[in-house]
């Protein structure tokens, strides 16, 4: 493995540092529902119209067609530019569109990847459920097969940006015959079908991105099922893997600009002591010395897995250890900044650095949950990497 970047791709990243500079989107991130969609997908429009749309997506699919490389450069430059790593295209673009890149028919790609990388449509997940979350495979969503549609009663919940998505990659259960993992079914919903409720979930960060979503006998055609019926589980799996690993790239590289700012921060303001800059406190240093280190070696993990996924188009069950560790570091930096910016950060409105500190530190408890809980990314390590007994 090769850490070292070519001349080329050196190049490559001034061209991405130039481009974000004079192109990022103006002003604040609007906070609620539609302004965020409106937002996200002006961002992602711009970015198509300049080229740099579908960054990991192959060229044939109208993405960038950019090496393994280039896609690290790239998301390098997009955090150290503050912009956001999970917006309302995240889904579209890191779960929904790989997944019908490598499973759907030529007629669900030429007719959804073009909408999603031109910025013009939201996806949101439908696979969670209240009694259906780590362990996915008890989802209990049922479609019943009526002609050429599928009838679809039941609920989904955490469903980030469904009050303001267009389309949905839904888990249903189309044949409850076999076992829990048999009879899934993966299909692109339409949020605007007759019989869907969508009712956000205001969270402990203030936010409402997240969504439960009910199904009263929503019809769905079958020419929106991915994969073929009861092969959902397999096509799931494919699009958990890229969650787990290519598509929170980004958000790690971001994690690394939090501890450099809050080592900046520490530099910068005084300690608990009120006597000396918080970085002069040996305890506090020593914190920060660790989330330093803890942040190369998730890039060391990150360039490792980079380099496997050139030997496969689906990244592999190792994604699980990025995000197993990404998760932990996290919320360990998360409490380590509380900790150094002190009651400041409670102040409503405060920012340091560019940092909402508290927001940071509320919203680092669902990284651990989101796309697997860290419980079951353990479950996957043991089992599928290190091939330990059940």
């Amino acid at each position: 493995m090769d850490l070292n970047f070519t001349a080329e791709q050196l190049e490559f990243r001034d061209q991405v540092r130039t481009w974000l500079e004079e192109n990022r989107p103006p002003g604040l991130r609007p906070a609620d529902a539609q302004g965020i969609r409106e937002y996200d997908l002006a961002w992602q429009r711009t970015q198509w119209e300049g080229g740099w749309a579908g960054i990991t997506w192959p060229s044939e699919y109208g993405g960038r067609g950019s090496t393994l490389a280039e896609q690290l450069i790239w998301y390098e430059e997009y955090a150290a530019h503050g912009l956001p790593s999970i917006d309302a295209c995240f889904v579209g673009l890191s779960h929904a569109g790989p997944t019908l890149i490598t499973r759907a028919t030529p007629e669900q790609k030429s007719f959804h990847l073009p909408k999603i990388l031109r910025g013009e449509v939201v996806w949101c997940q439908g696979f969670s459920e209240p009694e259906a979350g780590s362990d996915l495979a008890s989802l209990r969503t049922r479609a019943e097969i009526d002609g050429d549609e599928l009838v679809v009663t039941g609920q989904k919940v955490w469903t980030s940006f469904a009050a303001s998505a267009d389309y949905q990659e839904l888990l249903v259960r189309t044949d409850a015959s076999g076992t829990k993992h048999q009879g899934i079914t993966w299909v692109v919903c339409d949020m605007r079908s007759p019989g869907i409720e969508v009712r956000p979930i205001r969270t402990m960060d203030g936010g409402a991105e997240f969504c439960e979503v009910f199904y009263d006998e929503v019809r769905v055609p079958l020419a929106n099922v991915v994969g073929g019926l009861g092969n959902g589980w397999s096509v799931a799996m494919s699009t958990l893997a890229f969650e787990r690993g290519t598509a929170f790239t980004a958000s790690q590289v971001h994690l690394a600009r939090i501890v450099e700012d809050l080592i900046d921060h520490a530099r910068d303001h005084v300690g608990p002591d009120r006597r000396r800059p918080a970085i002069a406190d040996d305890e506090t240093a020593r914190r920060l010395a660790r989330a330093r280190a803890d942040v190369a070696a998730l890039r060391a993990m990150t360039y490792a897995g980079i380099c496997r996924s050139m030997q496969s188009d689906t990244p592999g069950p190792k994604g699980s250890m990025l995000k197993l560790h990404y998760s932990n570091l996290y919320k360990d930096v998360a409490a380590l900044a509380m900790d150094i910016v002190g009651p400041e950060a409670l102040r409503r409105g405060a920012r340091h650095h560019g940092h909402d500190w508290v927001g940071n530190y509320l919203f680092a408890f669902s990284s651990s949950i989101g796309g697997g809980t860290s419980e079951i990314q353990r479950n996957i390590i043991g089992d599928r990497v290190l091939g330990l007994p059940r």
